[in-house]
């Protein structure tokens, strides 16, 4: 009964009682994930929000697997807290999907969507290169982005190439990339 009492807080439309439910209900781990994956599909796009943003808590073994569809929503708040509770729980099944969100509509989701990538790291790289080569330019923006927070050497032919780049913020981060790997760095000796 108490999970059915915290549901009908999460989505009683008061923030401050559904903040209290959501992080009440990670607390309470697995029990509350059939209750929470449920409202993934409420109408209600504050319900599915709050659902996300109380999985995105759990620490629960599984609740990162019900933010999946979560991607998909036709919402971008909800795609949102979808990808922040990714990127606090990575999990590289979602590479692929993450890359496709790298062209998201919404900018924010975009760029939380290459964050994420970062989050997973290494695992990533292959994704955000086949963006590099074949995406948008907002989509290689946001892969340069990730590529050279991660700093992985797989990516260096990448980035040497979108320093000729039409757009100087692609530009930008791949320099940043490279600096950050210390290619086209020398030292001397004293």
């Amino acid at each position: 009964m108490r999970i059915e009492a915290l549901i009908t807080d999460l989505s009683s439309g008061d923030d401050e009682r559904a903040e209290a439910a959501a992080q009440a209900l990670a607390s309470l781990g697995a029990a509350a994930l059939p209750a929470l994956g449920a409202l993934l599909s409420d109408p209600d796009e504050d319900s599915r929000w709050w659902a996300v943003r109380a999985l995105a808590e759990s620490q629960a073994e599984g609740a990162g697997k019900l933010l999946v569809p979560a991607l998909g929503d036709p919402s971008p708040a909800v795609r949102q807290a979808a990808l922040l509770g990714i990127r606090l729980h990575p999990q590289p099944g979602t590479i692929p999907l993450l890359a496709a969100l790298l062209g998201d509509a919404d900018s924010l989701c975009a760029a939380m969507a290459a964050d994420a990538l970062v989050g997973i790291g290494a695992d990533a790289v292959p994704a955000l290169l086949e963006v590099m080569e074949s995406g948008a330019q907002p989509a290689r923006l946001e892969a340069a982005r990730a590529l050279a927070e991660i700093g992985d050497p797989r990516a260096i032919p990448a980035l040497f190439k979108a320093l000729d780049d039409d757009s100087a913020l692609i530009e930008y981060w791949a320099s940043q990339g490279l600096e950050k790997m210390g290619v086209g760095m020398a030292f001397f000796k004293p």
